[in-house]
């Protein structure tokens, strides 16, 4: 996250002030806890960071761009600050799936990104991946029910996490039934054959596909405004959805064991934490406090 910074910023309701004159800096990569008692406007001022509520006066700067500036009438949209918030009260599109809702602040994302030939780098790594299929057959061996059939989400789950695929890569490869094949020669060569084309095509447009198919135009990479697509937004999402079974995981065991090792791996993968010595120091400080009724931990 880059430097967060709000100079004289203000937030009044008629005659209650909310926030009065906040000069705060949060430098790059900060972790800052605003502490104080309930209506002091610690989530006013978060909420102001945000976008989700517009300050009266001052002005909010997020890097080198200003989002607010009241003198000079800027207030830029929540959509387009690219600010995380996790609300007290969870907030969650309730028609949607939790990955829909972990990864709908990515798909509003808009910007200058570089140009990818997504089609042609999802058939260069199918192909790759297609010269050893006994390593995907491997993986869907283990998505068997008690009748031997294979159960197609858990196998597409299986093939994401196995290979570090979008859902629709590893549909693809779900639908090339390996399990009932020897030879995928046919297959590779008709990946092959289109990751050829689109070279030949990004060359006839006076550009080069780089090793992740990016364009390239006179040894600078080619950007485009463009959303984030789901071969860029997926791994992001599952990467969050595995750390988090993760963490939810490792107390658990940690308790059950009373292992200081696996409350360590805990905090540390924890996002509020991400930290080898702190993670160490935290929990010999809960262990010490807490040994009278938690007993001693190894």
């Amino acid at each position: 996250m880059p430097e967060i910074k709000l100079e004289h910023v203000t937030k009044r309701w008629a005659k209650f002030y909310a926030v009065d004159d906040l000069n705060l800096t949060i430098e790059n990569n900060a972790f800052v806890t605003l502490l104080g008692p309930s209506g002091c406007g610690k989530t006013t001022t978060l909420r102001m960071i945000a976008g989700l509520e517009t300050p009266t006066s001052g002005r909010i700067t997020i890097g080198d761009k200003v989002v607010f500036d009241s003198d000079l009438g800027i207030n830029v949209p929540a959509n387009k600050r690219k600010v995380g918030f996790l609300f007290q009260n969870y907030a969650l599109w309730p028609n949607m799936t939790v990955y829909q809702n972990i990864s709908f602040g990515l798909s509003n994302v808009k910007e200058a990104l570089p140009k990818i030939d997504f089609d042609a780098k999802n058939a260069a790594r199918l192909a790759e991946i297609l010269k050893t299929p006994a390593d995907v057959v491997s993986v869907l061996d283990e998505c068997r029910d008690k009748d031997g059939k294979l159960e197609e989400k858990k196998a597409i789950l299986k093939l994401i996490d196995a290979f570090t695929l979008s859902q629709y890569t590893a549909k693809k490869l779900f639908d090339y039934h390996l399990e009932t094949k020897s030879d995928c020669a046919s297959e590779i060569a008709a990946l092959t054959a289109k990751v050829e084309t689109a070279k030949k095509a990004a060359q006839d447009a006076g550009c080069t596909l780089d090793d992740e198919f990016r364009h390239t135009k006179d040894g600078e990479i080619v950007t485009q405004v463009r959303k984030l697509t789901k071969e860029e937004i997926d791994p992001s999402a599952f990467a969050l959805m595995k750390t988090i079974k993760r963490y939810e995981k490792l107390p658990v065991e940690a308790v059950a064991r009373k292992d200081k090792a696996a409350a360590i791996e805990a905090l540390t993968v924890h996002p509020l934490v991400q930290d080898y010595d702190l993670a160490v120091k935290l929990v010999d400080a809960y262990c010490k406090a807490n040994e009278p009724w938690i007993g001693q931990w190894k």
